[in-house]
């Protein structure tokens, strides 16, 4: 039996990893001239590559029961099961996993190890331009064409084109007969035409954001942004932005709302009245300053129409509710993302309805599986996407790692 593993990335080297039999030669074919090209990116070069705190919550889809019924308990312990059996000894903060070096590398080097001790095949600087299925499947390359028995397409998305994801998989899989709900960038910064980007560029502040969409409560997220010179980044904004990627197709309009003083979880005005009375001889900006980044103090006494000399007690009752509505309600109109070339990840692919969610195999031709960024399951940050990766390939190739027993 042969099987040809197309894209030699996180999910198609683990799905190869799983495939492979004495009696079954395994394939990579792979576009660049190393494998795990994007996987040295993750986690800032730390590779965050689980996370043992996990719920459907943390992963988006059109169909949101398959997802449930893919991100279980069983296979999450098999997805951690496989980590430990070929040595990564994991680094845990807050449920994150991170190798123990710190390095991303460590993965690499651990996955690219087990595939040269399995004798795994990998073809590089090829790729695929067609695949057609008659008694067995035949690969056409830019060098050759192979036949093969099974075919795992681990192609990724379009997210990061500069490690060799140009969403040929999902231009394959098209023509397999296999419905693609159109891939949209994900955990991307979003870019905002506000009057203070140059203002407020390089501010890091720890907040709660709302996002509206069309004027309607959407979602919403807790910790730190970052404000850049076209808009907002941070973890906080990757998680909202498949939202935004989605609905800007269908030219909708979104509005966040950021509290800066997320720390007061009682009425704003007995804390701000209590606060001032403990510094009696500061001006409004020195109170500010004892918990506002200094850049963003001119913006909200700006926002706010207050003068930056004026004493609290001296505020009139609408300053100060406008100073309070400003500091837990500040609005930034979201107008774009910065596209796919700084996403980590895409929100849409292959409808999961299409495949046998316990084997990762088409329900429409047998032979064929589809791994990781191809499908439509989206993660939040913190080791989900890469979780979604290690199930789908593990199951894959256990799949076909059962024909033939």
């Amino acid at each position: 039996m042969t099987t040809i593993v197309v894209g030699g990335g996180a999910s198609g080297v683990v799905a190869a990893i799983n495939a492979k039999t004495k009696d079954n030669k395994v394939i990579i074919l792979e576009r660049n001239n190393t494998l795990l090209k994007k996987l040295l990116l993750t986690g800032n070069g730390r590779c965050n590559y689980f996370n043992e705190k996990y719920s459907i919550d943390d992963y988006h889809s059109e169909d949101k029961n398959i997802v449930n019924e893919f991100i279980s308990t069983e296979n999450i312990a098999i997805a951690k099961d496989f980590f430990d059996k070929i040595g990564i000894v994991p680094k845990i903060k807050n449920g994150y996993y991170y190798p123990y070096s710190n390095q991303a590398s460590s993965i690499k080097d651990i996955l690219v190890n087990e595939v040269n001790r399995l004798k795994i095949e990998v073809v590089y600087d090829t790729y695929v331009t067609d695949i057609k299925k008659k008694d067995k499947f035949i690969i056409t390359t830019n060098k050759k064409e192979y036949i093969s028995d099974n075919v795992i397409i681990s192609t990724g998305s379009y997210a990061y084109p500069k490690t060799g994801s140009d969403g040929i998989g999902y231009e394959i899989l098209k023509k397999l007969r296999h419905t693609i709900i159109k891939p949209v960038p994900a955990l991307v910064q979003l870019e905002s035409n506000s009057k203070y980007l140059k203002q407020w560029d390089g501010v890091r502040s720890d907040v709660y954001l709302e996002l509206f969409e069309d004027g309607k409560y959407l979602s919403s997220e807790e910790g730190e942004i970052q404000f850049t010179n076209y808009g907002l980044s941070g973890i906080c904004i990757f998680n909202l932005s498949h939202f935004i990627s989605r609905g800007l197709l269908d030219n909708k309009k979104y509005l966040i709302k950021i509290n800066f003083v997320p720390f007061i979880k009682t009425l704003i005005t007995p804390w701000m009245d209590n606060y001032s009375k403990l510094n009696p001889n500061k001006d409004i900006y020195e109170l500010l300053e004892g918990f506002l980044n200094k850049k963003l103090i001119p913006i909200i006494l700006k926002e706010s129409k207050i003068n930056s000399n004026s004493k609290y007690n001296e505020l009139a009752n609408e300053e100060k509710v406008k100073l309070f509505n400003t500091l837990r309600h500040f609005k930034v109109e979201i107008t774009s993302t910065k596209g796919f070339d700084n996403s980590q990840v895409c929100n849409g692919g292959v409808k999961l309805d299409e495949i046998d969610i316990k084997t990762m195999e088409s329900r429409k031709i047998k032979g064929l599986y589809i791994v990781g960024e191809l499908l439509d399951i989206t993660g939040n940050c913190g080791g989900y996407n890469l979780t979604e990766c290690w199930i789908s390939s593990i199951l894959a190739g256990q799949s076909i790692r059962r024909k033939n027993d």
